[in-house]
């Protein structure tokens, strides 16, 4: 199977190499935020694999320092988008990486902050680099777990742990996130695309049939619920993106200083 060329839109570089493709999050200035534009580029992409018998497995990782740092708050604070909107497009997103018939590899190199982490543990296979962390930082801002992440982080981790990253806000190092969880494994930052393409070119290689039903019967197991989370998330993230708390949040990471919540 040979590769299919490189590709960049909306902010996200695609490449397809020997049944891999590689889906590449290459907003580097913004440390790999996603703006609605690259969200929806990464789940047409993901869709396509599904459909695409050239595809056996899609591996999902960012540019430069970062994997992704969330939604980009400076593009939405410039062009507004519907919350609502926003929020099926997320959704969307993680939907799709849950249910594509291939297995799908998160390599995160670096920070993975708020929507980051839902699109990082939403995968089949989460590897991270030693200098990563994951970062739930919503209530930071004022707003709510999203992505999914509100079945994600407890489904790999548990409630008590949950609640320290969602309710506090707590960054989780990549050596924290392999001890409780969260991701498969841990590896030196020089090591981890080889690993990656190491797990990618076996699955690559499987039975694809055999591989997509795993994948399937795994999530329907712990994931089950996904649809219900993603739509209690999307009701209450909608009120609070339209709140004062929010616009004080967002205000105050922007001029990068302590929110004043009331």
């Amino acid at each position: 199977m040979t590769g299919g060329g490189e590709a960049t839109v909306q902010g996200l570089r695609s490449e397809l190499s020997d049944g891999v493709l590689w889906l590449t999050i290459d907003r580097p200035k913004r440390m790999n935020a996603v703006d609605l534009a690259t969200t929806n580029a990464l789940r047409e992409a993901v869709d396509a694999a599904g459909e695409n018998p050239d595809v056996r497995t899609v591996v999902i990782t960012g540019a430069g320092a970062a994997f992704c740092t969330g939604a980009d708050l400076a593009a939405g604070a410039e062009n507004p988008v519907d919350p609502a909107v926003t929020m099926d497009t997320a959704n969307a997103l993680i939907r799709s990486i849950a249910t594509v018939p291939v297995p799908v590899i998160a390599a995160v190199n670096g920070p993975a902050a708020g929507f980051g982490v839902s699109i990082a543990i939403a995968a089949d296979f989460t590897y991270a680099a030693e200098s990563a962390y994951f970062f739930l930082s919503f209530v930071n801002v004022g707003l709510m777990v999203d992505g999914g992440s509100s079945l994600l982080v407890p489904a790999a981790i548990g409630r008590a742990r949950a609640a320290e990253m969602a309710l506090l806000g707590n960054r989780v190092s990549a050596a924290d996130a392999d001890r409780f969880g969260l991701v498969a494994k841990t590896l030196p930052d020089d090591q981890l695309l080889e690993h990656v393409r190491t797990v990618a070119a076996r699955t690559a290689t499987g039975p694809r049939r055999a591989l997509a039903l795993t994948k399937q019967a795994l999530n329907a197991s712990t994931l089950g619920a996904l649809d219900e989370a993603l739509e209690r998330e999307k009701a209450g993230q909608a009120e609070l993106l339209t709140s004062a708390d929010f616009f004080e949040g967002a205000t105050a990471m922007l001029q990068k200083r302590p929110p004043r919540f009331t």
